[in-house]
């Protein structure tokens, strides 16, 4: 394994970092909208990205293992620290670029998480209070569809 090899792979993995951030983009879209019927569909693909990024850290970290080692760094933990041991500028430029990359996607993302999350507690919210008021008595109607009497009745046979 070589330094390129691990170059190639945080470029790949930069790549499924933006498809996380326009997922979230695309789910935060939806929830903003009230689109609810392919919030489903944009969940499940956020879980596939995610599930990607997980696969992709474990052939991560044995490469950056690889070239820690080949470095003659195997203490190296983080690519921080493997830039800082890179055996010249061209490489401490293009890991640089990967650290600064990758920084810059991880905190995009967080805030589109947050912004996610903050949208669906409110859809909960919602939903919530929704469900609650069709558990308020609505009366009993006529076949004309006049309100006949205040029977107590409710949509909902439980109070939520």
């Amino acid at each position: 394994m070589s330094a390129t090899d691990l170059s190639m792979h945080l470029l790949r993995q930069r790549e499924v970092l933006e498809l996380m951030l326009f997922k979230l983009e695309e789910l935060e879209m939806l929830l903003s909208t009230g689109r609810t019927r392919w919030v489903h569909h944009a969940t499940v693909e956020v879980d596939r990205v995610a599930k990607a990024l997980t696969s992709a850290t474990i052939e991560r970290d044995a490469l950056f293992f690889d070239v820690a080692a080949e470095w003659g760094a195997p203490e190296a933990t983080a690519l921080r620290e493997l830039i800082d041991v890179a055996p010249t500028d061209a490489w401490r430029e293009v890991l640089g670029s990967h650290h600064k990359a990758l920084s810059a996607l991880a905190a995009e993302i967080a805030e589109k998480k947050g912004s996610v999350n903050q949208h669906l507690r409110t859809a909960l919210r919602v939903t919530q209070e929704t469900i609650t008021g069709l558990g308020e008595p609505t009366g009993e109607y006529a076949a004309s569809g006049s309100r006949v009497a205040d029977a107590g009745s409710r949509l909902l046979d439980v109070r939520v």
